[in-house]
């Protein structure tokens, strides 16, 4: 007789199974049966056996992704990490792809590799998720193999906390024929096509058999779209054409034509007014053509036509190749996503300050996929000040208010953007405006006096940019709340909860602008600086390798594309179709 055991976790207790052998004398053969029972071994502690791990989902690998993971304490959860590409990519450097100044395999990191160097399992699917089922805490993924076994290219993923974090699609507007004839720069594989594509538009203009009208118009390169991706692209280009290619197609160095549309008054609108017009000016010296005021109203195969904003004219422009960078928008499965739970109407899935999906259960949203719902303060207003109202005599004195002014500034950003804008330095100086020349220690404001001082703080509110910083920025963020989650439960650290009592679990998520790089060409970038600074040059170039090589995610890239830029200074830009 033999005894065989197991542990069963979900019902804390030994199993036993009792095996009894049985010879048949008059047969010969062997019998065999089993029985079992239910035993609870009480000399073994329970409190050391270890819990279950909550599941952790994570949906992409870009870079709210990637910083997630990195920064998360993976030896706390079961993650599971699912996108379609295998790979972390710099896209900050997408532009210089294009052209070969670095290349395409320097600037991406195995996620394998990643997550390798973590403790704890992390387990990663080659696959997209094509729904997401909020009502059963499950997502739907369809592997993104050629070679598959039918009836095994879906699979489902259970989770207890999922994390959208899949980026977005380059917008067309909807403008007939640009997902047909126009380039986009999203991710490496399309800077990779963009360079073969400038190489087959030289080789193609250096054909015997084309008139100087066709050259000409296989070399006129368009870009839509004067923001910082498409700005950096023209520079890029420009440097390549200068530098580099007409050395190796001489007859056609004088025929090539780079020009930038954008539907603003002032390419780089979004950058320091300075910035802008150095940026024009630049163009203008380079022989880069800015067409401002155009709006994009179809491209075909040989022509892009285009309206201007003044006078309603109409011009068609021959091109070569179109490049189309004019913002981004919500991919497929989201917009299904949005639907099933109540955000239809939005540009991006909406959450919370937290990074939590509005509406949901135990679902997070960050990076360009996602738009984050600041609260309003004049919606807390009533709230706020009763609050703050400890006396209840329906005035607030300088030291009631001082007791809210804190968890106020954490809670509503808006409020210390709108103080800065003032030059003023704290809230009490915008009640004693309201006030007028009152002493700050003999305010007392009623509740519609504390609605007037703050009725204009909402006004100027805006969400944040798409952008890799602010992407990073929310990762780090929610890994460091996944990591303080269970020793956060009764121990919250975040701002009052104005409308019920007690304070929030965490902190609420606070974007830091720290700078806004744009190289121009000609070894010469633009810097922005908070505090109303900037740096335009030569040395801001330098500073810009610097930055840019020290944010690589591993020593291996950074080496890389390090030893890219000194082949180039050396060498030049390689111009091989390859």
């Amino acid at each position: 007789m033999r005894f065989f055991s197991f542990f069963d976790r979900s019902t804390r207790a030994f199993q036993f199974s009792k095996l009894t052998l049985l010879f048949a004398v008059n047969t010969g053969g062997l019998v065999a049966y089993s029985e079992s029972k239910l035993y609870s071994d009480t000399s073994v502690d329970l409190s050391q056996v270890e819990p279950k791990k909550k599941r952790v989902v994570v949906l992409g690998t870009g870079w709210a992704g990637t910083t997630f993971l990195k920064n998360l304490d993976s030896s706390l959860y079961d993650i599971q990490v699912v996108s379609p590409l295998n790979y972390f990519a710099f896209t900050p450097l997408l532009p210089s792809v294009t052209c070969g100044t670095v290349e395409a395999r320097s600037i991406v990191e195995p996620i394998r590799n990643i997550i390798k160097k973590k403790n704890g399992e992390i387990q990663f699917w080659e696959a997209e998720c094509v729904k997401i089922d909020a009502a059963n805490k499950r997502v739907h993924c369809r592997s993104n193999d050629r070679i598959i076994v039918e009836g095994k290219e879906e699979f489902l993923l259970d989770y207890d906390y999922l994390v959208i974090a899949i980026g977005a699609l380059a917008s067309t507007l909807n403008i007939p024929g640009v997902k047909e004839h126009c380039h986009f720069l999203k991710d490496i594989e399309d800077a990779q096509k963009i360079r073969r594509s400038v190489i087959d538009c030289f080789e193609r203009a250096s054909l015997p058999n084309l008139s100087e009208e066709e050259r000409k118009t296989a070399l006129h390169f368009i870009i839509v779209g004067g923001g910082p991706t498409g700005v950096e692209f023209a520079a890029e280009l420009h440097d390549f054409v200068c530098e580099d290619l007409v050395k190796m197609y001489p007859t056609v160095q004088n025929l090539v034509k780079i020009t930038v549309i954008q539907s603003g008054d002032h390419i780089l609108n979004t950058y320091d007014e300075r910035i802008s017009l150095f940026a024009e000016r630049k163009f203008q010296r380079d022989g880069i053509e800015v067409q401002t005021g155009q709006r994009v109203i179809s491209v075909s195969d040989k022509a892009i036509t285009t309206r201007a904003k003044v006078n309603g004219q109409i011009y068609s422009m021959p091109y070569g190749m179109i490049v189309w960078s004019t913002g981004i928008r919500i991919r497929p499965v989201l917009m299904d996503f949005m639907q099933d739970i109540g955000q239809k109407h939005k540009r991006a899935l909406t959450t919370d300050e937290w990074l939590r999906v509005k509406g949901c259960d135990g679902i997070y949203a960050l990076g360009d996929c996602a738009t984050i719902h600041q609260r309003k303060i004049m919606e807390d207003i009533s709230a706020i000040f009763n609050v703050a109202d400890k006396d209840k005599s329906g005035t607030l004195t300088v030291k009631e208010f001082q007791g809210v002014i804190d968890d106020i500034l954490v809670r509503y950003p808006q409020v210390e953007h709108y103080l800065k804008r003032k030059h003023m330095r704290n809230v009490l100086d915008l009640l004693n405006d309201s006030k007028g020349n009152e002493s700050k220690e003999s305010i007392e404001v009623d509740i519609e006096g504390f609605r007037s001082a703050l009725s204009h703080v909402d006004s100027k509110m805006k969400n944040l940019p798409p952008t890799a910083q602010v992407a990073a920025q929310q990762g780090a963020y929610l890994a460091r709340c996944f990591n303080h989650m269970k020793d956060s439960e009764d121990n919250a650290e975040g701002p009052l909860r104005f409308r019920e009592s007690g304070r929030h679990q965490f902190q609420p998520f606070r974007y830091k602008h720290f700078w806004k790089f744009v190289p121009l060409g000609g070894e010469q970038a633009a810097l922005e600086l908070p505090g109303d600074r900037i740096s335009i040059g030569h040395s801001t170039q330098w500073l810009w390798y610097s930055v840019y090589a020290s944010k690589q995610v591993s020593w291996r890239t950074r080496s890389l594309v390090v030893s890219d830029w000194t082949r180039r200074f050396i060498f030049g830009r390689d111009s091989s179709r390859i």
